[in-house]
């Protein structure tokens, strides 16, 4: 069912309904989808508007909740514990993030659950997903202790709209959207034109992402991250999802530096014996070689069946140290049109790679750079064969 909605932004940050005043700023059509809207309409149908409801949330995050290795089965080596144990002069395996979640209204009241088929998402914002021709509002509401914002890719936008702050001449009213405030939140608007679909050598979607970009580097490493799929004209499900593909999963490689947050700070003075902020084994000690979030492969398996067509998102953000080669065991992929079972990544890079699944069992998926797996950048994902327990 839609609901037509007017949001109107006032002072405090808080949305209401009321006439039209000089602190509107925005009327918005909003279609209620799984992210925050949902059109009703048929694949194949023209320009929507779809509407998300997102915010940035600080959680104490925990890189390997298992509290062992997963990938192996054996308790942490020494390397791994020089990023997960806990101690007198080290953070250990939890720290504190800035996270973006779906709600799923303007009043931000009830966060949008994950399915357990989304739960490998880890620390990855809600999936923005549009296809060409539609229009996306993001309604962004602030809840760190830091101003933030969020950025897209790929996607067309102008410049109060661009979740990034440059000195081009504009008036303050046209510059909220660079920085919103603690407590705070701002509608972003942004067109998908035929240049931010899928090109010639692209199945039916591709891969973007966002991001804050208020300050990019301590924004990113605190946590604000997450994919967009934008899907060609008329191949886009309801909810924006290619109508040619099964599965969707979303991977993000990357050493998050929690020596470079918002947050190292006040996690630093925690500790009983804090180590100077310039501490070598300190500061390695707080790089985490993760994916969505996770290490070791902590993280909840990525689960398709065997025969399905997924498609993978992968992307990195980062660094000179964030070369990363995604690397699928047991089954291949197609990217670009090549047939390959491992793909290379540098920051701010996204791949897009197909698979039809032809091997049942658990797999690994990790970055190949030898460094990167002794650091625990390793994951699983499961193919499930038909007849077995949870398959279609």
């Amino acid at each position: 069912m839609s609901e037509l909605q007017t949001l109107v932004l006032v002072p405090n940050g808080r949305s209401r309904r009321r006439p039209r005043t000089r602190w509107v700023v925005a009327v918005v059509a909003v279609v209620l989808l799984a992210v925050g809207c949902d059109s009703g309409a048929s694949p194949g149908v023209g320009p929507q508007t779809r509407a998300y409801y997102i915010s940035a949330d600080e959680v104490a995050w925990n890189y390997a909740p298992a509290g062992t290795n997963m990938v192996t089965g054996q308790q942490f080596d020494e390397t791994a514990n020089t990023f997960l144990e806990s101690g007198p002069d080290r953070i250990g395996s939890t720290y504190t993030k800035c996270l973006y979640h779906g709600y799923t209204d303007a009043t931000f009241t009830h966060q949008l659950p994950r399915s357990a088929d989304e739960q490998y998402l880890g620390l990855l914002g809600p999936v923005i997903r549009g296809q060409v021709g539609d229009t996306i509002k993001v309604m962004f509401r602030n809840n760190c202790s830091f101003p933030a914002s969020i950025h897209p890719h790929g996607v067309f936008y102008d410049k109060k709209d661009e979740g990034a702050p440059s000195d081009d001449g504009r008036s303050a009213p046209d510059k909220v959207g660079d920085a919103v405030a603690p407590q705070q939140q701002y509608l972003y608007t942004w067109q998908v034109p035929e240049r931010a679909g899928p090109g010639p050598m692209d199945g039916s979607s591709v891969m973007w992402m966002y991001h804050s970009h208020t300050d990019e580097v301590l924004d990113t490493y605190s946590g604000l991250m997450g994919p967009m799929e934008v899907t060609a004209r008329g191949r886009a499900r309801p909810d924006g999802s290619p109508d040619d593909v099964d599965r969707d999963i979303f991977a993000l490689f990357l050493v998050m530096d929690e020596n470079t947050t918002h947050y190292l700070e006040a996690e630093r003075t925690k500790l009983v014996k804090p180590s100077a902020a310039d501490d070598v084994d300190f500061q390695e000690s707080n790089k985490m070689h993760s994916i969505n979030g996770y290490m070791y492969g902590n993280g909840p398996l990525m689960t398709m069946h065997q025969g399905q067509r997924v498609r993978w998102h992968v992307m990195s953000m980062g660094n000179e140290v964030d070369l990363h080669t995604p690397h699928w065991h047991g089954n291949t992929v197609v990217a670009a049109g090549m047939r390959t079972d491992t793909v290379s990544l540098l920051p701010a890079t996204m791949v897009t790679a197909d698979m039809v699944p032809d091997n049942p069992g658990v797999w690994q998926f990790h970055c190949h750079v030898a460094d990167h797996i002794a650091a625990g950048m390793l994951s699983g994902y499961q193919i499930l064969a038909p007849g077995q327990p949870g398959s279609k």
